[in-house]
């Protein structure tokens, strides 16, 4: 399946508001998990039912309802109908191949953003869209899968003395997305080790090895821009969003992911220079070489064309040549055609042409 644009048939007509999954199912069942925390208390739990989590809605904790699995129709229903979200802001999530955005709703923002991570077997990219809903005590993250790079959230989450656990549900947004952004940096970085590695081999020795790892990486790094640059201008607009969801506290926070995101952006520009001049010196050195070959072989082929010639007036079938009658001809013959390529070659070399 394509990893650019992917759209299916059965998709087009349908409804905006239309609860159907858009994507790939990567699980078979639905795992439901709630972490509920404030200063002085921890609870992660495990659940079956979304009716379960409505009893944390009037909390005075912030609580983190995380879904792992998007293609079940009947759980978002059920979840639309617990936080009384509109069908669109479920609708959106259970699109997996839609650009990130942010909405501000009248009870909730809606955030999606694309989760990078690099897959230890093929040692490519892999993408799953990530959703966030924000109310004023729940947080509310979909993904497609089991997996994710949260893990030091969490582990921020349950040591109490972190800031995390004196604060709302938008901090815990913010540090959400800050771990993705971080994530991007850090797939950029390794991405850069192997282009700088390879510019090194490129000067070395340029084979058909060095293009094909350079064709590798820049589809990859294309890919890794594809949906880091989207994520760009929603984290700008997530950063000016003027909403009762996010207090003036941690407005700072988002403006501090703007200059992350642009970093990461910036390094993968930078990256695709270089791999547009890798792929240049591997191009400009292959013909450098052809160069040389084609040089050598116009300089042997100039320099018998005059050998040849002598050649040919003697192996002619004249009954009269005056020279072949003569004791010493052919070693003359040798001597004149050694003179003339000698001299032809010093002349090559004046002109430097060799």
């Amino acid at each position: 399946m394509a990893r650019f644009t992917r759209k299916s048939k059965d998709e087009i007509g349908r409804a905006p508001d239309e609860l159907f999954f858009r994507g790939e199912k990567k699980v078979e069942n639905v795992r439901l998990r709630v972490i509920d925390f404030d200063s002085n208390q921890f609870e992660e739990v495990r659940i079956l039912k979304t009716k379960e989590v409505i009893k944390y809605r009037e909390k005075p904790s912030v609580t983190w309802f995380n879904i792992d699995g998007l293609h079940n129709q009947e759980a978002m229903q059920n979840i639309a109908l617990s936080f009384q979200l509109d069908k669109i802001v479920l609708a959106d999530v259970m699109d997996t191949y839609a650009r990130p955005k942010v909405h501000d709703y009248d009870n909730c923002i809606s955030v999606s953003i694309k989760m990078l991570q690099i897959d230890d077997a093929t040692d490519m990219i892999s993408v799953e869209n990530l959703s966030i809903v924000l109310t004023k005590s729940v947080l509310i993250s979909f993904q497609e899968r089991d997996g994710d790079v949260f893990d030091p959230v969490r582990e921020r989450i349950k040591n109490e003395k972190r800031r995390i656990r004196k604060s709302g549900t938008d901090y815990l947004m913010y540090a959400l997305l800050d771990i993705v952004i971080d994530n991007y940096i850090y797939i950029i970085s390794d991405l850069g080790e192997k282009i700088e590695s390879v510019e090194e081999k490129l000067l070395d020795n340029p084979d058909k090895c060095i293009l094909d790892q350079i064709n590798t990486l820049k589809k990859e790094l294309n890919f890794l821009r594809k949906n880091i640059n989207p994520a760009q201008e929603m984290i700008l607009a997530l950063s000016k969003l003027d909403s009762e969801f996010i207090n003036d506290e941690s407005q700072v926070h988002f403006k501090e992911l703007v200059g992350n995101i642009n970093q990461a952006v910036e390094s993968s520009d930078s990256y695709r220079e270089i791999l547009s001049d890798q792929l240049n010196i591997y191009h400009t050195t292959i013909s450098s070489k052809l160069n040389d070959v084609m040089k050598f072989l116009t300089v042997f082929s100039v320099v018998f064309i005059p050998l040849t010639f002598i050649a040919g007036i003697y192996g002619t079938n004249f009954e009269y040549v005056p020279e072949l009658t003569y004791k010493y001809s052919y070693f003359i013959m040798w001597t004149v055609m050694i003179v003339v390529a000698i001299g032809m070659l010093l002349y090559f070399k004046r002109k430097k042409w060799l």
